[in-house]
Parts: C-alpha cells; structure tokens; sequence
C-alpha cells in the first residue's frame, strides 16, 4: 500500500468517448432481432450500466419483450462483436493525457473502476496505448460485483495499493456518484459522459465540463480531505 492519493476513474463517458462503437454494437444486435437501429442521441444516455442493460434498453425503447435466455444470447453475440470493434471510433476526451501528465506530475496515482468486462476494458485502453497509466483496471466480473455496490471500489483501490482515504472518484452517471457515496469518498463529475439524468441533479461534489479542469479540481477536493 502506498500513501500516493488515488484517482479513480469510470471508464466509458469518462475517459472515453466509446459511444459511437458501442451503439453500433447495440445496433448489430437489434438489426439481427429485426428491429431498427437506434440512433445516437437517443442511445447515448442508455450507457453505463453495462452490456446487457444496454440491450434491456435498447428493447424497452422498441417495447419489444426480452427474456433471460434471449439476453444471455444478445450479449453474448453483442460482446463477440464489440470486441472486434472496440477501438473503431473509440477516443480518449479531449485534454485525458495533459490531465493525467498533471496530475502525476503532482503525485496522484490511477485506476479505472467500471461496469464494463474486465477484459474488455483493457484490450479497450491497450488499444488507446493508455493501459501503463493505471495502477489497476477492474471491470464487473473482476470481484463478481458492479457499480454502485461500494465493494467495487473499495477492491479496486486496493488493488491499486492505494487507501480510501487517499482516493477520489471520477464519473459521469449515477453509478459513479452512488459508489463514491457507498464508499464514502468525494466525487467528480462530469458533464460530457453518459446519463439520463444530468450529473449536476446527481450532486457530485464538484462537477466539470472539461478534462482540462480535473487537475485543480482533483487537487482542490485532496486539499480538504481530513489528514
């Protein structure tokens, strides 16, 4: 364990913009079921809950009924495809790698706590050339739980051998702000990722709307944290 503060990154809508690749995931899936294509400003907020609560929402969007066993099936074909796909259109957000410079440059380590597949998460940022900057990468199935459940993250930072009381979590959904209030760290959202609700009506403790404001802002909030 070291004493190097943490921050704790979301991934999809936060450290990239991987709508457009999975919306076209989402839509193989659906084309395949016979039903029409989403486009992307209504599928945009559907992400962040992972593969099959995408495809629960993709369905629910055209009332079509799905069961357990159709879904098995849909995402096992959705994550086959996306896996071929993952970095087609995939971007880091403008201003992630000054960010990050900043910040370590300031001393703060990294992680990356998501909903998304631990395997897909890193070909994702193996892809990007952005693996090296993470001290873990931890997905869903890494400790068999999800966000908001606060175990999540709390093993993520482990894992990274930091201490929750060094780490700071960054997001752009409810998932996000629900795990760091669980765990009871502070919390950065951001306006430009995934969601239906907006991040400000989720009451981050601070909120930006550019990457090139994460530094000061991770710094701001580590500043008052109890020594």
């Amino acid at each position: 364990m070291t004493d190097s503060p943490l921050v704790v990154f979301d991934l999809d809508g936060t450290l990239v913009d991987t709508a457009p690749d999975l919306i076209s995931a989402l839509n193989f899936v659906l084309d395949r079921e016979g039903l029409p294509a989403l486009p992307m400003a209504s599928a945009r907020p559907m992400i962040g809950a992972g593969a099959r609560k995408l495809i629960e929402r993709g369905f629910e969007a055209e009332d079509r009924p799905l069961t357990t066993a159709n879904l098995d099936r849909l995402t096992a074909d959705f994550v086959a495809y996306y896996a071929d796909h993952i970095a087609d259109l995939s971007r880091p957000f403008d201003g992630l790698h000054g960010a990050l410079d900043d910040l370590a440059g300031r001393g703060f380590r990294f992680a990356v706590c998501t909903n998304k597949l631990e395997w897909l998460s890193r070909r994702l940022l193996d892809r990007l050339e952005l693996s090296d900057r993470f001290a873990a990468i931890c997905g869903a199935d890494t400790f068999g739980v999800s966000k908001p459940d606060p175990a999540i993250l709390r093993q993520t930072v482990a894992r990274a051998g930091g201490n929750m009381a060094g780490a700071i979590m960054v997001g752009d959904a409810g998932p996000d702000i629900g795990v760091a209030r669980r765990a009871g760290v502070p919390v950065i959202g951001v306006t430009f990722g995934y969601t239906d609700v907006p991040i400000v009506d989720l009451k981050p403790d601070r909120v930006i709307s550019d990457l090139r404001e994460l530094a000061v802002t991770v710094e701001g909030l580590a500043l008052q944290r109890p020594k």
